[in-house]
Order: structure tokens, then sequence, then C-alpha cells
């Protein structure tokens, strides 16, 4: 009788047990299936952090080339730069001698006419020698050669006398220049400045404004103000393009910021 009671009882643990193992099968498959996938997500994720670091390595590679190409081209420039200035300063000296070879054959011409009979003076002809005399060409010669000695003051009284003496000659301008050169010698920026402005007032196309327009423009930029530096370097380019003083214009205004 205790069987036949028990044989229900009995027969629900062993469906319990068999049920258990299913279970416990089922969630081993389960649990392989996740790691199955898992694997494969961390490949696949693997995968995808090789591919990225090699497009970094790719890309880190490529901006190494273009910084290295940029480099060599910034090199290229300022060499190119020192060539250009290189050569304006080359042709500035050309230039320079020959204009010191043709004020020295003037000066020359006007020695060797005032040794001669001198013709009576024409009213208001400010472009003879005066009788006895040097004329205009001697004067800037001789007052050149003292300001290459060192001599500021004296030069600066003979272009001074030239100035007055032949108003209109065509070394005047020039002249003018070289008065405010050697006041810039001696520090006096403010005279400097001041001969420089009215060579530019008062000779606006003659090539020696250009020249007295840089240098004060130079001063200007010395002084800070660069604004100001900056519409002369401009004007220079403007109003003299072909001159020496625009190509160095040019390459001022590149540097100002």
């Amino acid at each position: 009788m205790r069987v036949r009671r028990c044989a229900p009882f009995m027969a629900l643990a062993l469906a319990g047990c068999l049920a258990s193992k299913s279970d416990v099968a089922l969630l081993q498959n389960d649990l392989r299936t996740m790691r199955d996938a898992s694997a494969q997500a961390d490949a696949a994720q693997r995968a995808h952090i090789d591919q990225v670091l090699a497009q970094i390595t790719r890309t880190n590679d490529s901006v190494r080339m273009l910084s290295a190409r940029l480099a060599k081209l910034q090199g290229d420039v300022q060499n190119d730069h020192y060539e250009m200035n290189r050569q304006i300063l080359q042709i500035q000296e050309l230039s320079g001698q020959s204009q010191r070879r043709l004020q020295e054959l003037r000066a020359s011409l006007e020695e060797r006419n005032s040794q001669q009979v001198v013709p009576a003076a024409v009213p208001g002809d400010t472009t003879r020698p005066a009788p006895g005399g040097p004329g205009p060409a001697q004067l800037f010669q001789n007052s050149l050669e003292q300001l290459r000695r060192g001599s500021s003051t004296v030069a600066r009284s003979g272009f001074e006398e030239l100035v007055r003496t032949y108003p209109a000659s065509e070394d005047v301008p020039e002249a003018m220049v070289y008065i405010g050169e050697t006041y810039a010698r001696e520090r006096n920026q403010v005279a400097a400045d001041s001969v420089y402005a009215l060579v530019i007032k008062q000779y606006p196309t003659s090539p020696k404004a250009a020249t007295a327009l840089y240098k004060r423009a130079l001063s200007m930029k010395a002084a800070g103000q660069t604004a100001a530096a900056k519409v002369a370097f401009e004007r220079i380019v403007r109003d003299f393009p072909r001159s020496d003083e625009a190509a160095l214009a040019r390459e001022q205004l590149r540097n100002i910021r």
C-alpha cells in the first residue's frame, strides 16, 4: 500500500530530475552560444580597432610627409626671398656705382668749364654754375665724399648749398634725401623725417620720392607706428611699382602682421 501511495511522488521527483537536466543542457547550450557570439564580437572589435590604428598610422604618415613638404616649401620661399633681396642689392649697388660715376664725370666737366672763360650769367638761370663757384654736380660730389668720410655736418652744409644755389638742378631731390640721411646719422630722426616728407611733397614724381618714402616708412616701423608704416609701404608699391624700393616695400609688407 505504501509503495502505491509513494508512486506518484516518485514519478514527480523523477520528472523533476529529468526536467532539471534538460534545463541545464539548454542553459549550457545558451552559454556556448553567448560565448561564441561574444568571441565573434571581440574578434570584430579587434579587427575594427586594427583598421582604425592602421588608418591613424597612415594619417600620421601623411601629416609627417605634408609637414616635410611644407618645411621644404618654406625653406625654398625663404631662399627665393633671400636671393631676390641679394639681387636687388646688387642692382642697387650697380645702379649706385653708375650714378656715382655719372656724378663724378659731371663734376669733372663742371670743374673744367669753371677753369675756362665763364659767360655772363642769364638772369633766372639756376642750373648754371655761379661765377667762380662750384657747379651742382661738384657740390653734390664733394658733399657725398664728406658724408662717406663720416662728416655729416660738412656734408649737410654742402647739400644745403646745392639746394639753395641751384634749386632747379636735377640733383636737388637726391641732395635733400642725403640731407635727411645726415640727420638720421646724428640720431635726429624727427629732422630726418621732416626732410623726407619735404622731398615727397615737392618732388612726388621723382624716383627719389620713393627713396624718401621708404626711409620714412622704416623710421615709422622702428618707432612702432606699424599702421602708418604699412600705409607708406603700400603707397610705394602703388605709386612706384617698378622701383627698387617697391620690391623692398613688398618684402616689408609680408613681415607686417
